[in-house]
Formats: structure tokens, sequence, C-alpha cells
């Protein structure tokens, strides 16, 4: 097999694969703690300005007649013809009228800036929004609405290598954001059982990878590799306190809990 091939197969096999999330309470210093809650309540600036753009255009958009007529016909019809031709004339719009995905994740580029937020935080910011204006051109949705004030957004980078990054130290796992590194407390089975699954990934990541691709090549079957995919960070005001939480996106099923 080509490493080009072995490389599809395996971007095939995290496709397909399940994911859990482990949740887990930070060691972070409360000073570290507040750094987090900074980013947090600027990526929620940055995430209101960027709806209230995106607002605009759709309520814009939909107050066209020719839009709303065609979006009519689109869902009337049944002809599939008709059906393409009627799905294009609607995207034109979308084009015009600036409610597109490019438009949206270009228009947090400059408001990021604007806040001095990583551009990869931005990025998954912009695609929370968007999935919102999606719910609104192809759902039921109606509006997006604005987060208020005290409302902690997450901290994502759906890139382990970015924004959040993760190395193992002293057999324990590590990360870092923006020059600050911190672990995480590990206080029942189920946590140390999850963070042990990780950690021998890691530390034989080739191996398991290869595994993974032969089982999934011989038997059409995923198996339960615990890659550690992404983290998030999650902000939370509990009893007068603030606390960091990390959601860490795992591949595969997660471990049994015990009682």
């Amino acid at each position: 097999m080509s490493d080009k091939e072995y490389k599809k197969l395996l971007k095939q096999f995290h496709k397909l694969s399940d994911r859990h999330i482990l949740v887990v309470e930070t060691d972070m210093p409360s000073s570290d703690v507040q750094k987090v809650v900074i980013l947090s309540d600027k990526i929620r600036k940055a995430g209101n300005e960027l709806v209230g753009l995106m607002r605009k255009n759709y309520d814009q958009l939909m107050r066209t007649k020719k839009y709303r007529k065609l979006l009519k016909l689109y869902g009337s019809t049944k002809d599939k013809k008709k059906h393409r031709d009627l799905a294009n004339q609607l995207n034109e719009m979308q084009k015009q009228y600036n409610v597109t995905w490019d438009h949206c994740r270009n228009a947090m580029i400059h408001i990021g800036k604007k806040y001095s937020i990583d551009a990869v935080f931005a990025l998954t910011k912009a695609e929370d929004i968007w999935r919102g204006i999606e719910k609104c051109l192809y759902n039921n949705g109606k509006t997006i609405h604005f987060s208020k004030y005290g409302e902690l957004p997450c901290i994502r980078a759906k890139q382990i290598n970015r924004g959040i990054s993760m190395s193992v130290k002293d057999n324990e796992l590590k990360f870092k954001l923006k020059g600050n590194v911190f672990g995480i407390q590990v206080k029942d089975r189920f946590q140390t059982d999850e963070v042990c699954a990780v950690l021998e990934y890691l530390s034989r990541s080739e191996i398991i990878n290869d595994k993974a691709i032969n089982k999934f090549l011989d038997k059409a079957y995923c198996i339960d590799t615990y890659r550690p995919c992404y983290a998030t960070l999650v902000p939370k005001f509990i009893r007068g306190k603030y606390r960091v939480y990390l959601h860490l996106t795992i591949e595969g099923k997660a471990k049994p809990k015990y009682d």
C-alpha cells in the first residue's frame, strides 16, 4: 500500500469512526483562569459582532419578494430539473446578499483581528454562527441570537496542534494555551481509564493506526483508537468562582463507567 493510499484510508477511518467527549476540570491557577474568561468574553463580543452583520444580511435577503417566491416554489416543485434551477437561483441570491459561508468566514477574520483572537478560535466561532444561519436558510430556524453578557462561549480549536495544543510530560497529559501550560484533574476510574487509553495511543500511534486500518479493510469495522482529536475549554461560574473544564474529543466509544 502506497503512502498516499494509506493516508486516504486513515482519513476515511477518522471520518467514519465514533467519537466521544471526556469532560475534566483543569488544574489552572486562578490567574490563568481569568485569562481564559477574558478570552472567552472576547470571543463572545466578536461573535455578537458577526451575528449582527449576518443577521442584517439575512433579514435583507428574506425581505425580498423574489427570494420568498423562489423558496415557495422550491418547496412545492417535484421536478428535479426545476428543483436544481431554483436551488441555483437561491444560491445566487444568497451570494448577492452576502449570506454565504465565505462571507461569514472572511468577516470573522477581520473581527477576530480587531479583538486580538487567534484565527483558529475565530474560525470555530464563525462555524457556530454559520450553523445558525444554515438552520434559518434550510430548516425551521427564525433568526440567530446574540450572546448575553456573562455567557461564556467555549474556546475550541478543531486541530490538536493549534490553539490548544497537547503534549505528554511524566506520563500525564498537558495542554497549552497562549504559552500557559496546564494539566487536568483526574478524579475517578472512568477518567483514569480514558486518560490511560489516550496516553497509550500517543505512545503507540503508528501501531494502533496500522491495526485500525487493517481491521477497517478486513471487516469494514472501526476499532476504538482513543486518538485525541481536539480540545475545548469551557469556563463556568460555579458557586461564586470561575472554573475551567476541558472537553477532550476522543476517537472511539467511551470506556465503560463503573458505579
